[in-house]
């Protein structure tokens, strides 16, 4: 019989551990989403309106979109758009503003999901969590140096 040695090796942060840590927690939180009849990035549109120091108009909010999700300028329009006719956000001169039912909305997912971040997050040191926050801080700057790039 042959046995194997566990290792107690701590894994390496690269690309796929990154990504399947992102798809996990996007999961969980997509189906609080999915219950509230909120896609990802409507959710992410949201929170960009609630959380804008000062009123933003829809191209602000398209770019500030476009800049965290990487996301094609028609389909950050289109979620705007959805947004606008769920009465999630509403037109107010040139600005995009959050609605009492968007506020709620974004506060509704937040009550739900903060026991479940919890479970995730918990119990995770400090240091390691600094740590972390480095690297993905990292990561995030040198890939959004590499899009900012032309490609030849």
């Amino acid at each position: 019989m042959t046995t194997t040695a566990t290792s107690t090796t701590a894994p390496v942060a690269d690309a796929r551990a990154l990504g399947l840590a992102h798809y996990a927690a996007r999961g969980v939180l997509e189906h609080v989403l999915a219950g509230h009849g909120l896609t990802f990035q409507q959710q992410v549109a949201l929170r960009a309106a609630v959380t804008a120091d000062t009123p933003q108009t829809p191209e602000q909010l398209a770019a500030q979109l476009r800049g965290s999700l990487k996301a094609d300028p028609a389909d950050v329009r289109a979620t705007l758009d959805e947004l606008l006719a769920a009465r999630l956000l509403v037109a107010d001169g040139a600005h995009l503003l959050p609605t009492d039912a968007g506020r709620e909305l974004l506060a509704a997912v937040a009550a739900q999901t903060a026991p479940v971040t919890a479970r995730i997050w918990g119990g995770i040191p400090a240091e390691d969590l600094a740590a972390a926050g480095r690297v993905l801080a990292l990561v995030t700057e040198r890939a959004n140096a590499e899009l900012a790039t032309p490609t030849a």
